[in-house]
């Protein structure tokens, strides 16, 4: 899908807060088909990148560290 997403679990450095809204909007230009999304959308792609970074966040803190 997102070929362009890096992974960002066990990044080395560990991925930021810039690493997780990159990949959060890539992920939300391809889900809603805009590179840019008009001033109507823009409040809503808005939201969709900020809930994706979160989520982002709270699985890359979740996830157990490998042995």
């Amino acid at each position: 899908m997102c070929r362009s997403i890096k992974t960002l679990r066990g990044a080395a450095p560990p991925a930021d807060e810039n690493d997780t809204r990159a990949a959060a909007l890539q992920f939300v230009r391809k889900i809603s088909g805009y590179r840019a999304p008009s001033k109507a959308n823009q409040p809503a792609f808005d939201a969709a990148v900020l809930e994706v970074t979160a989520a982002t966040a709270r699985l890359l803190e979740g996830l157990q560290k490998p042995a």
